[in-house]
């Protein structure tokens, strides 16, 4: 290319004369296109990801949650409405008791049919008498002449005491027994006692049961002796 400039071998009379430098500026675009294209392309290229991590900033935190609400002020207790009566008693006592105007009580007469000593207000003639009490109950009447035994309805055996048995004790309890007009026996007394086997006949005599014993037509309450005895088998 320098050599055609020195010593062209084409001739001036047969091209332009414009086609060498036209040919040489051509070339050095070319050229420079070539280098400067692919510099120029470098901030073109894609960033890695890695390197974004390290330099993008990180997210703004979220923001603070709202403050609650203030707490609602508790309503009064409504105030409870004494209803004041003109004519209640007053609270305090008063310092001095002073007479009620218009009540005259010098001159107050009885009431016709009224009892003396009666009180203001009461019932007219009084109270009617009161009932009499009832009548005591009748002391039992001991069997005998016109009073027949009863007949018993219910018997119970004693239970023979185990001590006895061992003591090979035997023998006859008599004891009183008081007879209610419904029958039952209502108490007992021992008359004839044999120690170890005393509470054993008053036990069984107690379930004992009667027929009621009848006078003039009313029961009534008897006292009878009754036997309970033992025996070893």
């Amino acid at each position: 290319m320098f050599g055609e400039i020195s010593n062209p071998t084409i001739k001036v009379g047969t091209r332009k004369w414009y086609t060498v430098p036209v040919s040489m500026i051509a070339h050095v675009v070319v050229i420079g296109a070539v280098v400067i294209v692919p510099l120029m392309a470098v901030d073109a290229l894609p960033t890695p990801a890695s390197m974004m991590a390290f330099v993008a900033a990180p997210p703004p935190p979220p923001p603070p949650p709202p403050p609650p609400p203030p707490p609602t002020a508790a309503a009064p207790p409504p105030v409870p409405v004494v209803d004041v009566n003109p004519n209640a008693a007053p609270v305090v006592a008063p310092e001095e008791i002073l007479p009620e105007p218009g009540l005259d009580l010098s001159n107050v007469g009885g009431v016709e049919g009224g009892v003396a000593g009666g009180v203001i207000g009461g019932i007219v003639g009084g109270l009617p008498s009161a009932p009499p009490p009832p009548p005591p109950p009748p002391d039992p009447i001991r069997v005998g002449g016109n009073i027949s035994p009863p007949t018993k309805t219910k018997d119970v055996p004693p239970v023979y005491p185990t001590v006895a048995q061992a003591a090979r004790v035997a023998g006859i309890v008599i004891l009183e027994a008081v007879i209610s007009g419904s029958g039952k026996v209502t108490d007992v007394k021992i008359l004839r006692s044999v120690s170890l086997l005393d509470q054993a006949a008053i036990d069984a005599v107690s379930q004992w049961e009667y027929t009621p014993t009848l006078l003039n037509g009313v029961a009534v309450p008897v006292i009878m002796t009754v036997t309970v005895n033992f025996t070893l088998q």
